[in-house]
C-alpha cells in the first residue's frame, strides 16, 4: 500500500533560524515515491488489457437456424445440425445461448450444443416438433 508522503517545505527566517525543518529529499522519500508511480502504471496496465479482453470476449454473433425431425417417431428429432462460425475462434471456450423464434408440428424439447470446434459446432433438438427455428448467439473464446 502506498503511503502518501505530505511534503514541508524548509523555512528559515533572515538570520538563518529554521522556522520549518522540511520534508528531507532522501532515498526513503524518493523510493516511496517511485513504488507509488509504478503501482499506478501496472494497475493502468491490468485494467487496459482487461478492457481489451472483455471486448474480445464479448465479441458476438447471431446466427438463425432452423431444426427438422428426421424421419424417426422416436427419438424425434435426433439429427444433429453444423454451424459455422463467421468468426475463428481462438479457444473452444464459448458460449452459445439459443432463443426459440418458432416451432411448429409438436413440443420443444431441449438444445445441446456438440463437437465445439474454433470454426463452428452442432446443436441437436430433442423434441417432437417438426421444425423448430432458434437465434443462437454466440460469445467469447476469443482469448487464448
Amino acid at each position: 500500500m502506498y503511503n502518501r508522503t505530505f511534503w514541508l517545505d524548509h523555512v528559515e527566517d533572515e538570520d538563518g533560524e529554521v522556522i520549518q525543518q522540511g520534508t528531507l529529499m532522501d532515498q526513503a522519500h524518493f523510493n516511496n515515491m517511485e513504488v507509488g508511480i509504478s503501482d499506478v502504471a501496472l494497475a493502468a496496465q491490468i485494467e487496459a488489457f482487461r478492457n481489451i479482453q472483455e471486448g474480445y470476449e464479448m465479441v458476438g454473433e447471431t446466427t438463425t437456424v432452423t431444426l427438422t425431425t428426421n424421419s424417426n417417431p422416436w427419438p424425434f428429432c435426433n439429427t444433429e445440425k453444423a454451424v459455422a462460425l463467421s468468426v475463428m475462434r481462438n479457444t473452444k471456450n464459448y458460449d452459445v445461448e439459443v432463443t426459440v423464434k418458432s416451432y411448429s408440428g409438436g413440443q420443444i424439447g431441449n438444445f445441446e450444443i456438440l463437437d465445439k470446434a474454433l470454426n463452428g459446432f452442432k446443436i441437436l433438438h430433442d423434441g417432437t416438433a417438426k421444425s423448430v427455428t432458434v437465434m443462437l448467439k454466440i460469445t467469447g473464446g476469443m482469448i487464448a
